[in-house]
């Protein structure tokens, strides 16, 4: 008999993020391998239907008592059953330290149980802060939890491996994140979107503008800007308009040069960075497939930074 599948993940469209995008990817694609496919995520109360993929909603449902309730429906779905868990620890609420959901997951043995880890656990380091401390240790114990009920492991990056156990360690299989924009962009929307750029070299950034990120880019950014006045900077993602609009009020002479485009749909944003000259990525812990952001770009060929 055909198990179905169901995907346990902390975002899923319309909700924005990396890991909403992936989601909604290996559900399609598992649809159209004529499997049977139900997503659970935190949300707005309701059912709903993406395409043939059955989309199940309520808020806290990673809760206590949300899994009780995710128990009680999960239970009364056809079997057998086949549970993904799409994993980054802050997804799932409490502070990034949700061990109530692993030990859930570790004890659904009725089930086939899958892990995708997207993110394993928090850097440690002698010298952080207690509360960092602490949440190095906990996503360590999370994750040891996890690996006993998953009969089966996927990272996104080849480190993520390491803080598995044998025998999932070695069997662990790696799954670069694809790049969530479309490959193939029209030469006419290319062109529309250099002219109004207005001409003159353009030096992209594809994000979502946080502290760890906003902080290295513009200390890059500005100097770069400020050698050439012909050139550009295209600021695309979720944040955009908002960091532009800051970065402006710090820099004015730089203003009219910042071309921010919060929002776009994925064709959209496609055009925009095929229309860039170069694309640049500060990263925190460096660049790695788990960046869609990063995969994007690589995916339409231009040249990363």
């Amino acid at each position: 008999m055909s198990r179905a599948w169901h995907l346990l993940t902390g975002e899923y469209p319309p909700a924005p993020g990396g890991v909403s995008d992936h989601t909604r990817s290996i559900a399609h694609a598992l649809l159209q391998a004529g499997e049977t496919v139900h997503v659970w995520t935190p949300g707005a109360e309701g059912l709903t239907d993406d395409q043939g993929v059955t989309v199940h909603r309520w808020p806290g449902l990673f809760t206590p008592p949300g899994l009780v309730r995710l128990t009680r429906e999960l239970d009364a779905t056809p079997g057998p059953r086949r549970l993904l868990l799409l994993y980054v620890p802050h997804a799932f609420g409490m502070k990034a330290m949700n061990v109530p959901l692993c030990a859930w997951f570790a004890a659904r043995r009725r089930d086939e149980r899958e892990l995708f880890l997207h993110e394993a656990v928090y850097p440690w380091s002698p010298g952080a802060p207690w509360k960092h401390q602490l949440l190095a240790g906990v996503t360590r114990v999370m994750l040891r939890t996890l690996a006993l009920g998953a009969e089966r492991a996927y990272v996104s990056i080849p480190t993520w491996a390491e803080h598995l156990p044998e025998p999932l360690r070695s069997q662990a299989r790696w799954c670069p994140i694809p790049s969530p924009l479309p490959l193939d962009v029209p030469a006419e929307a290319v062109s529309a979107v250099r002219e109004a750029l207005g001409g003159g070299p353009t030096v992209a950034h594809f994000g979502t503008y946080g502290g760890a990120i906003a902080g290295p880019l513009e200390a890059v950014l500005v100097p770069l800007l400020q050698r050439d006045e012909r050139r550009q900077a295209l600021l695309l993602g979720r944040g955009s308009q908002a960091w532009s609009e800051s970065l402006g009020r710090k820099h004015p002479a730089l203003a009219r040069r910042l071309h921010a485009r919060d929002g776009l749909a994925p064709e959209a944003v496609a055009a925009h960075l095929r229309a860039a000259e170069l694309l640049l990525q500060p990263y925190p812990d460096g660049v790695s497939a788990r960046r869609s952001s990063a995969m994007g770009g690589l995916g339409l060929g231009l040249p990363i930074v």
